[in-house]
């Protein structure tokens, strides 16, 4: 009996190890990408018009991720986007749009890719702007 009482510990330390890395994988990721504007159609940008910042913040639900600004809040991404996807593990694909940030609330949307690699595009609504894109798996 003791023997067994034993390994049921030795056990039990080395898989602990083992299994907290699945527990710190499963928390939310953000992947930030930037959009590019280009004002008066000029593709190098202006120093009175910075790049956009958004992020993609995967692992909050399964099959599914959140697009959003990348600054303190959630808030930078143009408001009212345009955001275009395709999961090119399963070929679904699909369109949403970005909320306007009104009543406080930052642009962002939720969409339901499902898992594996994505490919998403985001298409301001306002003025001569580069898209921009970012590409990451979705758990």
């Amino acid at each position: 009996m003791n023997l067994v009482r034993r390994s049921a510990v030795c056990a039990a330390i080395v898989a602990g190890p083992v299994l907290a890395p699945v527990a710190v994988a499963s928390a939310a990721v953000t992947v930030p990408f930037q959009i590019d504007p280009a004002p008066f159609g000029n593709p190098n940008g202006s120093f009175d018009a910075p790049a956009v910042r958004c992020a993609a913040v995967v692992g909050e639900q399964p099959g599914a991720v959140t697009i959003t600004g990348d600054k303190e809040g959630r808030w930078g991404c143009p408001l009212s986007s345009e955001v275009r996807w395709l999961n090119l593990s399963t070929g679904a694909s699909g369109s949403a749009r970005l909320s306007d940030g009104l009543g406080g609330i930052p642009a962002e949307t939720t969409l339901p890719t499902g898992a594996g690699q994505l490919a998403v595009a985001v298409l301001p609504a306002a003025g001569t702007i580069t898209p921009g894109f970012a590409v990451f798996y979705v758990p």
